[in-house]
């Protein structure tokens, strides 16, 4: 019998998962064995997975858990070095040259484990079937409007936080907002017609600010695009990739510029291909703002897990989108699972440190 044990999050400020009870019940009612660990931060109580007849495992319990079980989380692993023999679905961030990435991939190597990268599960058209992307754009739109506010006050922003739905969010911004009147910044959102994009500009809206939507037709040039040095804010929500062009190059930072927010809501600094060149590195829940500069100030935000911001709804929405390719388990040798293991295929060294 196919077996998925749902590990505990091991990271700071995450409370999602990618399985709800109520899709627990459908994945056992379709013959598959289901584990939940406990876990103190999941946003979704453990009762429910009781109920729908989820075997209950202690928290972080997943390294002793049966070989043959497929442990799916969706962040990353504790950075121990250990070997890694299960299977693994998950967020891998491990395809494109990420050191961490590297790393991860040589323990998979080690342990004879499998990686099944939740962001290639692919249709066959190459389109992801499931994302947090509306949510992340959401939430990174919010804690840059936040990063703005803040620079209106002479200071930098301060810690993030959890809220309990999106319009506790959008109540909390508003009253934060409230104390610059009527002004609001302008944004150009890069990808606005994805889901990251859309959720970006769904929030920019709801806040009253003015949004420029660029997608493929405006960005096809390749560059320069002095435009986004127009906007006080710029929201990336495009993945890097081979092809990307550079949207703020390193020279932004002496230009001059209305721009004083970036928000890299896709998020991938350390890649080669990172479209914004003025920074180096994620921010944090703590500190959800890098100044790159002083005069002008120039903030960057780009946290990493934007989602778990929004615990409930986010789970909500990612479960569903991936709960029909879970129901496939049985067969990962088809489908988005022998794509996802092909990719891993590709990208993973031998024991010995050569290229798969």
């Amino acid at each position: 019998m196919t077996h998925l044990w749902v590990r505990a999050e091991q990271r700071p400020h995450e409370e999602r998962v990618g399985l709800t009870p109520d899709g627990a019940a459908a994945l056992i009612a379709a013959g598959i064995d289901v584990t939940v660990e406990e876990s103190t931060p999941r946003a979704i109580p453990i009762d429910g997975y009781r109920a729908a007849g989820c075997r209950i495992a202690p928290e972080n319990s997943w390294p002793d858990a049966p070989r043959d079980a497929i442990i799916f989380g969706l962040k990353e692993l504790p950075e121990d070095g250990t070997p890694l023999p299960h299977r693994h679905i998950m967020f891998g961030h491990a395809y494109k040259g990420q050191p961490a990435g590297q790393r991860l991939l040589a323990r998979f190597a080690q342990g004879g484990g499998t990686l099944y990268d939740l962001e290639y599960l692919v249709d066959e058209a190459g389109r992801r079937v499931a994302a947090f992307g509306y949510w992340a754009g959401y939430a990174g739109a919010a804690v840059a409007l936040g990063c703005w506010q803040a620079q209106q006050r002479g200071t930098i922003a301060g810690p993030v936080g959890v809220y309990n739905s999106s319009a506790a969010l959008r109540d909390d911004l508003a009253a934060r907002l409230a104390a610059t009147g009527d002004k609001r910044p302008r944004a150009l959102v890069i990808g606005a017609l994805g889901r990251v994009g859309t959720g970006a500009a769904d929030l920019c809206a709801a806040m009253g600010v003015p949004v420029t939507k660029w997608d493929m037709a405006e960005t096809a040039h390749g560059g320069p695009f002095p435009e986004v040095l127009e906007h006080e804010i710029f929201l990336n929500c495009i993945l890097a990739r081979p092809g990307t062009p550079v949207f703020v190059p390193a020279s932004a930072l002496t230009a001059p510029r209305a721009l004083s927010v970036i928000g890299d809501i896709a998020c991938d600094p350390d890649s080669d291909f990172s479209p914004i060149k003025v920074y180096d590195r994620t921010t944090t829940w703590d500190a959800p703002a890098l100044r790159v500069a002083d005069d002008p100030v120039l903030d960057v935000t780009a946290i990493d897990n934007l989602p778990s911001m929004l615990p409930v709804e986010s789970s909500e929405d990612y479960a569903a989108q991936l709960l029909p390719s879970l129901l496939t388990l049985d067969r990962l040798d088809q489908g988005v699972w022998g794509r996802a293991k092909a990719t891993f295929d590709t990208h993973t060294p031998t024991a010995d440190g050569a290229s798969a």
